[in-house]
């Protein structure tokens, strides 16, 4: 008997990657094979020479067709099988390798929008809804937009297997978040990719997109965020490890180094205002959202655990964020004997 695997892809779209999918028939039994793609159509190749190579490396069952038939997650390659450039799973793949002794894990929280036409849900045509306040992980249809699109994608990403942890209505109307993980690196940026195509997909049943754009209504509104936390074995058992955590994150050129890969627009979202710190400045401190670092007070009464970086955007690429923080923090941890 036949199934179909949608075979899914990050594309070439600059200054932020897009997802693309596409349908593949298979016979029972089969493991989807590599396949291929036109290039030309996706920023990610020119006309004379357009073909380009997805190799399946993660599968989940596809929870919205059902049956047999499957998610393929795949990394785009040249034809040399050789990882394109705009593949940056495979950059990933190496430095989660060389740091896996020291058992790094994520929890990332997606914060996303829902826009009906041009305008987020719950904003009234011609004018603007009541100030923020009531809207973080409130109820009622006064104050909740979207929640049915939001319970339909939280059952997607369960049927489909995913690491996803949560959900929560956020502070500006038709905001909301999903958290996955505590997962490895690859499985936590894999995962979330997925998560992030069946978001859009749901929503696409309903009449309704999702941005991931950090700063969706300009003006007196918060930005939506990808806070990312963090922790490796040592960080998970002292606390010493976790301000060697935050100190490494802060170090000479490392915070811009970061914050210039953390997602287009984040000088729009990281302003000092609305829970963020300023893009251009370095802090860390316990249970402080103003800070780019913080430590959950938690941690701090318990003397172990893990840090939240602040300053992702929500639109930031989860393969490049893990890589940045796993490379920074674990070679800090390994220079200061905490590894």
């Amino acid at each position: 008997m036949a199934f179909k695997a949608e075979y899914i892809w990050i594309d070439g779209t600059r200054p932020t990657a897009k997802l693309r999918s596409k349908t593949k028939i298979m016979q029972d039994g089969a493991e989807p094979p590599v396949w291929g793609f036109d290039g030309s159509s996706t920023g990610q190749a020119e006309g004379h020479a357009s073909d380009r190579v997805l190799k399946p490396v993660f599968t989940c069952p596809d929870p919205i067709r059902g049956g047999a038939d499957v998610l393929v997650l795949c990394e785009v390659l040249d034809i040399d099988m050789t990882p394109h450039e705009s593949d940056t799973r495979a950059e990933l793949a190496e430095v989660a390798g060389r740091f896996a002794g020291q058992e790094p894990v994520f929890g990332i929280e997606q914060e996303y929008t829902f826009f009906k036409g041009s305008r987020p849900l719950g904003f009234p045509e011609g004018g603007f809804p009541a100030a923020q306040g009531g809207y973080y992980c409130g109820v009622g249809a006064d104050e909740i937009f979207g929640r049915d699109i939001v319970e339909a994608h939280l059952d997607n990403c369960l049927r489909a297997g995913l690491g996803v942890s949560g959900i929560n209505a956020e502070v500006m109307p038709g905001q909301w978040e999903f958290q996955v993980g505590p997962l490895a690196p690859l499985e936590a940026a894999d995962h979330l990719w997925v998560a992030r195509w069946l978001l859009y997909r749901t929503a696409e049943d309903f009449g309704v997109s999702a941005t991931l754009d950090p700063k969706p209504v300009k003006g007196d509104w918060n930005g939506a965020g990808a806070h990312t936390n963090f922790s490796t074995r040592a960080m998970r058992e002292a606390y010493a490890p976790i301000i060697t955590a935050c100190e490494a994150l802060g170090e000479g050129s490392k915070p811009m180094d970061h914050v210039k890969q953390y997602g287009e627009g984040i000088d729009e979202r990281l302003t000092g205002l609305h829970e963020t710190a300023p893009w251009n400045e370095y802090s860390y401190g316990v249970s402080d959202r103003g800070a780019s670092v913080r430590i959950p007070w938690q941690v701090e009464r318990d003397g172990k655990g893990y840090i939240e970086d602040r300053r992702p955007n929500a639109n930031v690429d989860p393969y490049v964020v893990t890589r940045l923080i796993v490379d920074t923090c674990c070679t800090a941890l390994e220079k200061a004997g905490q590894a």
